[in-house]
């Protein structure tokens, strides 16, 4: 009895620690290499004109910020930070997001604390391990591109963007499997339905795979703007093309 009394009280505990409710978020971050009162600026999209819009700015304060505030459904957002190069992205959504900004690095900065920024960050570390050959390949030979382009050297430039388009071929192909194989395996993520959102805006995909893959997604990924958008579209997929030809009335039997 003793042993249920200590589980609940520590739930209880747990829960009470808690700083959001649903429906809301708390980024608390730290600004690695950023002044005391320069500004971040969270940025979002307007539903209706897609358009960039701000829609907080708080200031740096012994290298932190937090940014609190409410949310309906996860989606991308960006923190622009004042004297960083490039803005930051990352999946706002219900509960509390940690994010550590690296200014003179942005692309070692780090978002933890919620399911779809976790996974955003895994899904990012293996797609960085895919570009690894072509990232290796472009390091390898700048210096030596550089050298041809100055003198004109037109057998080593074609030479090296013959490789350079081969590698990327590969990439490429391996991405899509990986970008597949993640949306099969993880029907809760975020990331899934963007994926097949992606799947469909691309014509050379088989759209009974994609439709697969979309029924699989649970349910509140479904209700999210791109899974609306997605159910749409495999809609208007199914529908037969404008002035086709109905076939006669009783042809079939």
């Amino acid at each position: 009895m003793k042993k249920i009394l200590f589980l609940l009280t520590a739930s209880a505990a747990i829960i009470s620690c808690s700083k959001v409710k649903d429906g809301e978020y708390l980024i608390t971050g730290t600004a690695k290499g950023i002044e005391n009162g320069k500004t971040i600026i969270l940025q979002g999209q307007d539903p209706t004109t897609r358009m960039a819009v701000a829609l907080d700015t708080v200031k740096v304060e012994n290298g932190k910020f937090e940014i609190k505030g409410k949310v309906t459904e996860p989606a991308f957002h960006t923190l622009i930070i004042q004297g960083a190069n490039q803005p930051y992205p990352f999946i706002l959504e219900t509960g509390e997001i940690n994010i550590e900004i690296d200014k003179d690095s942005i692309h070692k900065s780090k978002v933890s604390g919620t399911y779809n920024n976790d996974e955003y960050s895994k899904f990012n570390e293996e797609l960085t391990k895919t570009q690894k050959s072509l990232i290796d390949f472009q390091k390898k030979n700048t210096t030596k591109m550089q050298e041809a382009q100055k003198a004109q050297d037109t057998a080593t430039i074609n030479g090296l963007m013959k490789q350079y388009m081969e590698i990327q071929t590969e990439v490429q192909a391996n991405s899509k499997k990986k970008y597949l194989a993640y949306a099969e395996s993880h029907p809760k993520s975020f990331i899934s339905v963007l994926i097949v959102q992606g799947m469909i805006n691309d014509p050379s995909n088989d759209i009974k795979k994609t439709e697969s893959i979309y029924n699989a997604l649970d349910e509140s990924l479904k209700n999210t703007t791109p899974g609306k958008e997605i159910k749409n579209r495999l809609g208007q997929a199914k529908m037969p093309a404008v002035g086709a030809t109905a076939p006669p009335v009783g042809s079939a039997k």
